[in-house]
């Protein structure tokens, strides 16, 4: 699937004028692909009686609106550090394609636009959540990059948010079945997120990205974290959620979750980075498969 979203981009950049490319790229639509479907899922589970397509609809335009905006004004805020990393030194800003005032103006607008498109189209609630989650992204998860390894779990809440702005958007509120949503996402991000870190640490730490801990060099205590967290993870979905349950649906919980833990099990033997590459796709592959079982066993 990553593979294909990567070819689908890449064939999309290329039909783009070199400078609206460069505005497309400030948006992560690879990780807008993400959050658009953790976004439906919520919409959809929270839903009762009829499917309004509309509501869907404007729910997931208002969140990509929000969700382009974070990401342009993230990149923004780190666009001296990015130049620093190989990984990030060929994007707009850092590059020199686009100049900061005219990214910060773009992430603005996207920004602003849809917050007010989600107040407007789809409910104050989910409006808020979706400010909520670009304010505690850029005010406290990215500067904490520089300063803590803890960035990774405050950095878990906002990430996690677009089930609770599709949840809102369906129902106009939270039920403790939406929390169990967010919970799986917010766990699903350690193993995802800390197998990046542990593939790009060079990088990391040479633009001044604590995204690791000091004292880990040989990653045993990260990779150990990944290992707890996908446990955590794995016995969370195992729940029955919302009355869901029966043999078909715990078994492909099961079965999921088997073919995660097993690309991490080969990264506890070593810090590989291409073992930490296997657990990212990895990751990739089991949410939309754990999210597919969930809104097919809707109640």
């Amino acid at each position: 699937m990553a593979a294909t979203n990567g070819m689908t981009n890449s064939t999309l950049l290329k039909t783009l004028p070199p400078r609206l490319r460069d505005y497309y790229t400030l948006t992560k639509p690879e990780v807008n692909l993400l959050i658009l479907m953790t976004t439906s899922a919520g919409y959809y589970l929270a839903s009762r009686g009829p499917f309004r397509i509309v509501g869907l609809i404007n729910t997931l335009v208002g969140t990509l609106l929000v969700a382009s905006g974070t990401a342009t004004l993230n990149q923004w805020m780190e666009r001296v550090w990015d130049s620093q990393m190989r990984r990030t030194a060929t994007r707009p800003l850092p590059s020199g394609r686009l100049g900061s005032r005219d990214a910060f103006l773009f992430g603005m607008v996207l920004s602003v636009a849809g917050g007010v498109y989600l107040a407007l189209a789809v409910n104050v609630l989910s409006a808020l959540l979706a400010v909520s989650t670009l304010l505690s992204y850029l005010l406290i998860y990215t500067p904490l990059k520089r300063r803590t390894p803890l960035c990774t779990l405050l950095g878990a809440f906002p990430g996690a948010m677009p089930t609770l702005i599709g949840w809102a958007g369906a129902s106009a509120g939270i039920s403790r079945s939406a929390w169990f949503l967010f919970a799986i996402l917010f766990l699903w991000q350690f193993p995802h997120f800390l197998a990046i870190a542990l593939m790009y640490r060079e990088d990391y730490d040479h633009a001044g990205y604590r995204m690791l801990p000091g004292f880990d060099l040989d990653s045993r205590f990260t990779r150990a974290e990944i290992v707890g967290f996908t446990f955590i993870l794995i016995a969370i979905t195992m729940l029955p959620f919302a009355g869901r349950g029966g043999p078909i649906y715990t078994t492909g919980m099961f079965l999921a979750g088997m073919f995660l833990l097993y690309h991490v099990a080969k990264l506890t033997r070593s810090a590989s980075k291409v073992l930490a590459s296997r657990v990212v796709h990895a990751s990739v592959i089991y949410l939309p498969v754990v999210l597919t079982l969930m809104v097919l066993w809707k109640k």
